[in-house]
């Protein structure tokens, strides 16, 4: 099996829908309330998002694509919140004002990484006025690649089927994030994306895996689909398509955290994928990786191509830290989008031996994230001599890499690791021994970066020389 992350840039899909305002207020939690047996949270920050079809756009600019969102808002404080946090988020804003009415806010109490509460201030969905998002979206439908409509049952998705037949009429696929039990209004979409018990709701119970697919089969024909995706949570997923052809996509989470919009993320993938030129299958089997990631993060989050790529590697079977130089590239992306401090330091690594362990840990202790570049043959028998190295590269790096203080292994050829170092650019870069750290290869590029090159001492009488020594000693 092989998952390749398409390049999104250059496509733009508009979401039409109903959009929210996520707001968090975090604090900690250090006594109960002496007026009922509640925590008391001291609130120390706050957050306001995008939420709904708000949060499916910022998914797709967090892929690279272009994405607009259509929907509804009131005239109130809430709504310039989130006009506010979607142009932070640089999601397209075609958000339309409804006079009298209050914008749709959730305001969840975050304590210790838990969720506490949640708060809803929503108008009834009947009093939101669809036919003011059904004008706007004639004229951005001809604008986009790809069509989502993501039904939160607020309202703004009142016209439904009359979406869909203008999606359908401008050759746009049509991808659906359904709600409630009527599912004749989105009746000729491309795809619609329920999740299991929105499914069964109406379809009804499954109580085997035969059943769920001749009611998976018998839905996607009722409703003239073209493709059925149900998302089962720790089952995976479930793609129907034409000529009853399902693919069951096993689950990809290696820690679920927080489930809060991972459909947002698999929906959002869906149409980035199809813009992409993806399969429909394709584009599901990134939908689910991106989903496994997703449920890692806390909130409604968003998942990056360098998050996808690294989730590929990990899936398929890539040798925990050991990389190659582009896949290490996107480590690196990853870790200082997280705001991590990366520490680099290199090697021949000969026989590893206590002094390297301690070194090392002294290392990482210096950052969050320690990259270890690995002399590679030819170049460790260049600086070691005849019968160096003893142990060969790809044994040297799997050592390495089962250290807890090594997070990335990577090889390099050539005298010294500078142009490696040039492309990383670490925060730290760190060498043991006798050295200046003027002499360190790559010294000039890191503190031009704003970097610093720090020196470390090896343990006394510690080295992969003196092992070799002793052992021909012993001959």
């Amino acid at each position: 099996m092989t998952i390749k992350v398409p390049d999104f840039s250059g496509k733009r899909i508009l979401v039409a829908g109903d959009v929210m305002l996520d707001r968090y207020w975090y604090g900690g939690t250090h006594r109960v309330s002496p007026e009922a047996p509640v925590p008391v949270v001291r609130v120390n920050e706050e957050d306001a998002r995008p939420g709904g079809a708000g949060n499916v756009a910022c998914n797709i600019v967090s892929l690279g694509a272009a994405g607009d969102v259509l929907g509804l808002i009131g005239d109130d404080a809430s709504g310039l919140s989130l006009k506010a946090a979607m142009q932070a988020a640089r999601v397209g804003d075609r958000l339309v004002m409804q006079p009298a009415v209050a914008t749709t806010t959730k305001l969840r109490v975050i304590s210790r990484h838990q969720q506490l509460l949640r708060l809803d201030f929503e108008e009834r969905a009947e009093v939101m006025d669809g036919r003011l998002l059904t004008e706007a979206f004639a004229a951005a439908v001809e604008e986009c690649d790809v069509v989502i409509l993501s039904d939160y049952a607020k309202g703004a998705l009142r016209d439904v089927s009359k979406l869909i037949g203008q999606a359908r009429k401008a050759s746009k696929p049509v991808l659906v994030d359904p709600k409630g039990t009527d599912f004749e209004r989105y009746r000729g979409a491309t795809i619609l994306t329920p999740n299991l018990g929105e499914f069964e709701a109406v379809a009804g119970e499954c109580r085997s895996e035969d059943e769920l697919l001749e009611k998976g089969h018998y839905l996607r024909y009722q409703l003239d689909l073209e493709y059925l995706l149900v998302t089962r949570s720790e089952q995976g997923m479930s793609l129907f398509g034409p000529n009853d052809q399902v693919l069951t996509l096993p689950t990809h989470a290696r820690e679920v955290f927080d489930v809060t919009g991972a459909g947002d993320t698999v929906i959002a993938l869906l149409a980035a994928g199809l813009a992409a030129g993806c399969s429909m299958e394709d584009a599901a089997t990134l939908a689910n990786l991106g989903a496994g990631v997703v449920v890692g993060k806390l909130g409604a989050a968003t998942v990056t191509p360098t998050e996808l790529r690294m989730a590929a590697k990990h899936l398929l079977g890539g040798v925990g830290g050991v990389l190659e130089k582009d896949d290490l590239m996107d480590a690196v992306a990853l870790a200082r989008g997280r705001g991590e401090r990366l520490v680099m330091t290199n090697g021949c690594f000969d026989i590893l031996h206590g002094g390297h362990v301690a070194y090392l840990q002294e290392a990482r202790a210096l950052g969050d994230k320690l990259i270890v570049a690995v002399n590679d043959d030819e170049s460790v028998a260049a600086l070691k001599g005849k019968g160096r190295p003893i142990v060969p590269l790809a044994e040297r790096m799997r050592v390495l890499a089962a250290l807890d203080a090594v997070d990335y292994v990577v090889p390099f050829g050539g005298e010294t690791p500078r142009d490696l170092v040039a492309e990383v650019l670490p925060d730290l870069l760190v060498k043991g021994g006798d050295y200046r750290a003027e002499d360190v290869a790559g010294y000039e590029e890191v503190t031009a970066n704003g970097g610093e090159v720090r020196i470390l001492r090896f343990e006394e009488g510690l080295s992969t020389t003196s092992i070799v020594e002793r052992i021909r000693q012993l001959k």
